[in-house]
């Protein structure tokens, strides 16, 4: 019987290893300009077509190389970043493994022009699927220039999973913002389909931030450092208030190597407690300088997963450097044992519904004898029994035959939902000192869920989840009909966005604009608010909107929703009612009411249920010993 096992050709082998390091049009940029980082380069240049599907360049002034050096650099395991394996524990180098350009030879077609500083000649190299088609002198300037297209060409499969431009440039802009923080000493520059994206200017790491997060970024960031004999802790945290729904600002690096950590993740998290929501999601940007010998990067191919000799210890640093700053810069209260700790106290935020049941006590508490003095205790007796009497009011007179409530009439006016609540009135006791509602109208929970009473039994409604369904229809509907109704700003405002948000508002403005917004591009990532939708007018915060509406659409742009669908989605979650809003009986029932006139009532677009029912004999159920 024949031999079974042979080697595999070089071209098989290498698209195989291409499999690992070259995922997407992102991880050609990566290595890319990673190599012109290690290569000393001062400047670098990136030029991208059809996010990356069509062209990839990269044009830096680094050391540049011999034609020996460049012809072998796109052979496997080819490296000048280590010896011996022994150096695999001192890397400071973003490469090292000798793969990268091999396995972008292998799935697409590449030029590289590279001369040295001292040569008066440069080489120039053409390769496809690993065979190098040219090799020969030619006139450039000095550093290293490789152009990148047709990703994927000879890998159809490959090619067919690529995402839209849309997503793959985001990820490429992504890879680009991480390596330009990481290096704000360095010019960047990102141009796509000939436009320029990014201009960073060498700067100091602020500034670098503020270039690609926007100008608003500066007022958010609070300095960290700190430094021990085991390693060195510094950069930037965002202020709480600045927190956002959704990731995406989040960096940390190891000697200047990206890493993701959700260990580490989670040490920021802690730092944060009791300042954020669950759900949200602080900037931060925190550089980690540690002895390479104590740290492992050789662990996954593309070297943004990293293990530490000693992680535990990292989680406690960065965790108290963090809250060290949080307390230095009077973000939270600090410990001071000089100080009274009478007034060192901070109060916690009151739930609108904690303070809705506060203001109640405090007005009957104002109405009774003595104001600040409380009932005695007989009164206080003769109050209890008065609310155990009115529980039992009206069982008399139950034959266990509930009709369902009438339904409000049909609403002419959108629905706003915004609640009539008047602190001032509630605080003289002009508010909620009659009687009680009507058992049949429905009531609110905690300030996120509706009570109903219905013919089966009861009917509990998620009003943040419930309203998001009511307007995606809605605007989903507008979108496809291409009519909304606009009401127009006395006063226009602005909103100044970062590059890459900006770069994401210029391809969807056309839709949003279809919604009831009038949106006009300013110039230099500046937008103008000439108008919002009709039901929005006065109720919300514009920029607000538009800002979160963006959050969403990023987050939705691996789901492959059309831009229609994902535009509705992430508007409805931006402008919908939100736990803890208050809402008058009326609203609730129009809420009841609009949820039901849907074409899909029972979940909201992300998936959440808008409502569950008890039944009356499961109630009963459960009362049973």
């Amino acid at each position: 019987m024949a031999d079974l096992i042979q080697l595999l050709p070089d071209a098989i082998a290498n698209q195989i290893a291409a499999g690992e390091v070259i995922q997407r049009p992102a991880s050609v940029v990566k290595e890319l300009v990673e190599n012109s980082i290690d290569a000393g380069s001062t400047s670098v240049k990136l030029v991208v077509k059809d996010a990356g599907k069509t062209l990839i360049q990269v044009i830096d002034n680094g050391c540049g190389m011999s034609e020996t050096d460049a012809r072998m650099s796109f052979e496997r395991h080819a490296t000048s970043k280590i010896r011996k394996a022994e150096d695999l524990f001192a890397i400071r180098t973003m490469g090292f493994r000798g793969e990268a350009l091999a396995s972008v030879a292998a799935v697409a077609q590449v030029e590289m022009r590279t001369r040295r500083q001292t040569d008066e000649l440069g080489a120039r190299l053409v390769i496809e699927d690993s065979e190098v088609k040219a090799q020969e002198a030619c006139q450039c300037s000095n550093g290293t220039a490789i152009s990148v297209k047709n990703l994927f060409y000879n890998v159809p499969a490959r090619r067919n999973f690529l995402k839209s431009n849309t997503v793959e440039m985001r990820h490429i802009m992504d890879e680009f913002q991480r390596i330009a923080i990481a290096n704000p000493d360095i010019f960047f520059s990102l141009h796509h389909n000939n436009a320029e994206v990014f201009h960073l200017p060498a700067s100091n790491l602020r500034q670098r931030l503020i270039g690609l997060f926007g100008t608003a970024a500066n007022k958010k960031l609070v300095p960290v450092s700190e430094e021990t004999e085991i390693m060195k802790l510094w950069g930037f945290i965002g202020k709480p208030e600045f927190a956002k729904k959704t990731r995406g600002e989040q960096y940390f690096f190891v000697n200047n190597r990206f890493i993701k950590s959700s260990y580490l993740n989670h040490a920021i998290s802690s730092a944060y407690e009791d300042l954020l929501p669950a759900d949200s999601y602080p900037l931060y940007v925190i550089f980690i300088d540690i002895d390479p010998a104590r740290i492992d990067i050789n662990v996954h191919p593309t070297k943004q997963e990293i293990k530490f000799e000693d992680e535990r210890l990292v989680y406690n640093y960065l965790k108290v450097a963090v809250r060290h700053s949080l307390g230095q810069y009077s973000i939270m209260p600090a410990l001071d044992f000089d100080s009274n700790t009478n007034f060192a106290r901070t109060p916690r935020p009151v739930s609108p519904v904690k303070q809705k049941d506060t203001v109640r006590s405090a007005s009957s508490q104002n109405s009774g004898p003595a104001a600040g003095s409380g009932p005695t205790p007989r009164q206080q007796r003769a109050e209890n029994l008065k609310h155990w009497e009115s529980l039992y009011e009206g069982l008399d007179e139950a034959d266990g035959k509930e009709e369902v409530a009438p339904a409000a009439p049909p609403q002419t006016q959108p629905l706003t939902l915004e609640s009539n609540w008047n602190e001032e009135e509630a605080l003289s006791g002009e508010l909620h000192t009659g009687s009680e509602p009507p058992r049949k109208e429905p009531y609110q929970v905690h300030g996120s869920y509706i009570v109903s009473q219905i013919k089966s039994g009861v009917l509990l409604l998620d009003q943040q989840a419930a309203h998001e369904r009511i307007l995606y229809e809605r605007y989903l509907d507008l979108l496809r009909q291409q009519k909304g109704s606009t009401q127009q700003q006395l006063f226009p405002r602005t909103l100044t966005l970062s590059p890459m948000d900006a770069a994401l508002l210029r391809e969807i403005i056309e839709p949003i604009n279809l919604l009831g917004f009038d949106l006009q591009e300013f110039g230099a990532n500046t937008f103008v608010i000439n108008g919002v939708p009709a039901e929005l007018a006065g109720k919300k915060d514009e920029t607000a909107i538009i800002e979160s509406l963006l959050e969403q659409y990023k987050g939705n742009l691996e789901l492959k929703l059309g831009v229609q669908e994902n535009i509705a989605r992430s508007m409805a979650r931006s402008a919908a009612t939100k736990r803890g809003q208050l809402l008058t009986p009326q609203e609730m029932q129009t809420l009841i009411d609009k949820l039901f006139a849907c074409e899909a009532p029972y979940k909201s677009p992300t998936g959440r249920n808008c409502f569950i029912t008890f039944d009356l004999e499961d109630l009963a159920k459960r009362f049973e010993a």
